[in-house]
């Protein structure tokens, strides 16, 4: 009888691999990070999950998801290109804006810590946006797409718990400091992009979410209170 793993799918074993075994667990997911300059800074699309979804219902995220197997069009070893055409795939489903593959460059790469009940290796990729492109939301697991700058997300985020999820959260701070696209493909480059994944630290004033420092971003915690919705 064959083992196990031989009777999977190579893309499931190159996913399972590259999750350094842990795939069944934590799904391969990608996210696009989209910006388009304007003479008031650089912005970013953003989607608002609909607020009945399982997982981040009424955040405001960037567009992305699950690497399903259709994104699997090059070798089946080659994780990372099949989550660049799961990128553009779920912006153009998510948002209607459609970006070339090959304008995506990696940026980070997150993944959840064991213990939670939805886990996900998301690997995140930066893209110039594609000419006048004016996004809409799906109506599914979207229900709103708009162009918005990072310190005005991050700045509404005070407010409202839940609004950001801890990766974005970060990922806004980070991009909040690069004013332009060519700023912020140069500090993709810059920055060596290992595998993040944040724990749980009890502080005084409670539990926090943290990740190491030293790999570009400026705000590398925040209390677990703010994740959650009011």
């Amino acid at each position: 009888m064959a083992k196990r793993d031989d009777m999977k799918a190579p893309w499931q074993q190159a996913a399972e691999a590259s999750a350094g075994g842990d795939a069944e667990q934590c799904a391969a997911a990608a996210s696009l990070l989209v910006m388009r300059d304007t003479p008031d800074g650089a912005e970013l699309l953003i989607v608002r999950r609909a607020a009945g979804l399982a997982f981040g219902g009424g955040a405001l995220v960037f567009p992305g998801g699950r690497v399903e197997p259709e994104d699997w069009r090059g070798p089946a070893d080659d994780p990372e290109a099949a989550a660049r055409h799961a990128a553009v795939r779920e912006t153009r489903e998510e948002t209607g804006i459609a970006c070339a593959v090959e304008t995506l460059h990696p940026f980070a790469r997150w993944r959840a810590p064991p213990g939670l009940a939805r886990r996900f290796d998301t690997r995140f990729f930066l893209a110039p946006a594609p000419g006048a492109a004016d996004p809409r939301a799906d109506g599914v697991e979207t229900d709103e797409a708009f162009w918005a700058r990072p310190a005005a997300l991050l700045a509404a985020a005070e407010a409202r718990p839940g609004l950001l999820l801890f990766p974005t959260f970060c990922l806004l701070a980070r991009l909040a400091a690069l004013p332009d696209y060519a700023r912020a493909r140069a500090d993709a480059e810059a920055w060596p992009r290992p595998v993040i994944t944040p724990r749980v630290e009890q502080r005084a004033d409670g539990a926090w979410l943290a990740i190491d420092q030293g790999l570009g971003y400026p705000r590398t915690a925040r209390p677990v209170a703010a994740q959650r919705r009011a």
